[in-house]
């Protein structure tokens, strides 16, 4: 016998289904006597009494055949259970190519797309390179609201039909707007994924295809016109957070030095900021039990 799924839980209001997890235990847990692991495990058919504090917590990931006893478990039934198992498809999913595809599944569920709307405006101005350096062009003098122009002015060019979808997604977001003269012009000058909130799939995916842009220039782009370069470090915790830090300073000091009041721009430029580890850190206390 299933337990009632409590109502203040709303798994179509999660993009994490260990944080849904989470959520439902404690709150099964404030709201019904004898829940607990145990309680769980027994009517999920489990012999590890707390495999289920070991999922929610990123000890444990589900089988898709676990997913399903799980979601029956938590009297999840219909899109609600079909939901849940795509979710944890989704979140343990191993490749790019994989998040996508699970991605696409939970975009299929009207609920989702209710209770995520910015995910589909994210999606649509992320989901190619040219859509973002379309807006900048916009800025850019000279600009011509032609996608004949546009396609040939990118760097690689793109088809005139794709610059043509490219304005459609602009303006229906409203990143691209009429001026009082009727030209097509952005909307505000500085935008921002925002640094406070997880990162996004579609903003992931975007990041991996600017990565592969950065990659053609070295081969597509004179050396005079770029600039790319890299810097192999050893750094301790303090050293590493001051450096992600004077990153993102950095990052807020170009936005504004192109931002309202500069000159006006004659091209688009791509900046990419990546630090990422090279080695493990070691979790046993250093050169400790090490031999002499």
């Amino acid at each position: 016998m299933s337990m009632d799924r409590p109502r203040d839980v709303e798994i179509f209001d999660y993009r994490d289904y260990r944080a849904y997890l989470r959520d439902v235990y404690q709150s099964r847990k404030n709201s019904e006597y004898g829940f607990s692991y145990r309680a769980f495990a027994k009517r999920a058919g489990l012999s590890a009494p707390n495999y289920l504090k070991l999922v929610a917590e990123g000890q444990r990931n589900l089988t898709a055949e676990m997913a399903v006893r799980f979601a029956s478990a938590l009297g999840l039934s219909g899109e609600a259970a079909g939901y849940f198992c795509d979710l944890v498809a989704f979140n343990q999913a191993a490749s790019a190519a994989e998040r996508e595809r699970c991605y696409q599944r939970l975009s299929s569920y009207r609920r989702y797309r209710n209770t995520f709307r910015l995910d589909a405006a994210h999606a649509a101005y992320h989901s190619a390179w040219y859509i973002p350096a379309i807006r900048e062009l916009a800025a850019c003098q000279g600009f011509r609201e032609d996608p004949k122009w546009i396609a040939r002015r990118l760097r690689p060019s793109i088809s005139s039909r794709q610059a043509e979808q490219a304005l459609a997604v602009l303006t229906q977001l409203g990143l691209l707007v009429r001026d009082a003269e009727g030209r097509l012009v952005q909307h505000q000058a500085l935008l921002s994924t925002g640094d406070e909130q997880p990162l996004g799939h579609h903003i992931a995916t975007f990041h991996r295809t600017m990565l592969e842009r950065a990659s053609d220039a070295l081969d597509s782009v004179p050396r005079e016109e770029r600039e790319i370069a890299a810097l192999t470090l050893g750094l301790n915790a303090a050293q590493f957070q001051q450096v992600k830090q004077r990153l993102y300073e950095l990052r807020q000091e170009l936005l504004q030095a192109a931002g309202p009041g500069s000159a006006t721009p004659d091209r688009v430029v791509q900046i990419n900021f990546q630090m990422f580890p090279l080695s493990r850190v070691d979790e046993g206390g250093g050169d400790k039990g090490r031999a002499p």
